[in-house]
């Protein structure tokens, strides 16, 4: 699991807890059920209404990956890439039937079905390329959900305020409890800001990451499979897959992969230099 998320909103909570205790403030007066119940209830709610109901679920089920995604594993996936490219150099591409039921993720597993099968390149590429952009649309769409909500949360919160205003104004007769009241209409401003700043819009932020590694990722694949069904060599392969991903992304066991294949070219470039 990535922490990123889950520790950036703890920061951020206890940084408006630090600074109410060095105020002298009780942070337990920002508690408060009424303004908390309408800016979170009434933002998801408009936020539903702004969108269908199959997309709302859908952005709910998606919440758990915002917290639990473990990131992608290109250089894994370059890996095995390779190692299927070889197989169907020295196999065959019917070899790759045995290979694809080893497969977990069913985006590679079906792709390299449909290689052993003999789909045409170009119908492979498109099935592919198709296929990936409805999960990247899958996943966009969840991430707009909950910046939607970061947009609403803090006009709720001023509606919640007002509420409260008109409350304390029918309540003028009460001079002692004005301070009071005036702090707690004040609450649901703060939770509106507070809710679209240190929830909402981290969430959708990190969805949306979330769904440009993913996307990165079925680019790779899908770039690897149409080279495996062309024949490419090995080597050649590995050694482009790696340059169209970023370092940080490769990992350790990738950049040993690619030393290890750079050893044989090393080595007959010094051979002919002897020679």
């Amino acid at each position: 699991m990535d922490p990123a998320t889950i520790g950036g909103i703890a920061v951020a909570f206890g940084s408006l807890l630090v600074m109410a205790f060095l105020e002298g403030a009780n942070p337990m007066s920002l508690i408060i059920p009424a303004p908390m119940i309408l800016v979170l209830g009434g933002a998801i709610g408009v936020g539903i209404a702004s969108t269908t109901l199959p997309d709302a679920i859908l952005a709910i089920k998606s919440l758990p990956k915002a917290f639990l995604f473990k990131g992608v594993k290109l250089g894994a996936d370059i890996e095995r890439l390779v190692e299927l490219a070889e197989v169907a150099r020295k196999q065959g591409l019917l070899a790759l039937e045995a290979q694809a039921a080893e497969v977990t993720d069913p985006y590679l597993k079906k792709a390299l079905q449909n290689v052993a099968d003999g789909m045409d390149a170009d119908e492979l590429r498109i099935m592919m390329e198709d296929e990936a952009a409805a999960k990247e649309k899958t996943a966009r769409s969840a991430a707009k959900f909950f910046n939607s909500l970061g947009g609403f949360a803090p006009t709720v919160g001023i509606i919640g305020t007002v509420v409260s205003l008109t409350h304390v104004l029918e309540n003028l007769s009460n001079p002692a409890g004005l301070g009071h009241s005036i702090a707690g209409a004040f609450v649901a401003t703060l939770w509106g800001v507070m809710s679209a700043n240190f929830i909402w819009l981290p969430i959708g932020g990190r969805l949306g990451k979330v769904a440009d590694l993913e996307a990165e990722r079925y680019t790779v694949l899908v770039e690897g499979v149409m080279a495996v069904q062309a024949g490419s060599q090995p080597r050649v392969l590995g050694e482009k897959l790696r340059a169209m991903v970023p370092e940080s992304q490769l990992g350790k066991s990738a950049e040993k992969s690619a030393e290890k294949a750079a050893k044989p070219v090393k080595a007959a470039k010094t051979a002919e230099a002897a020679a």
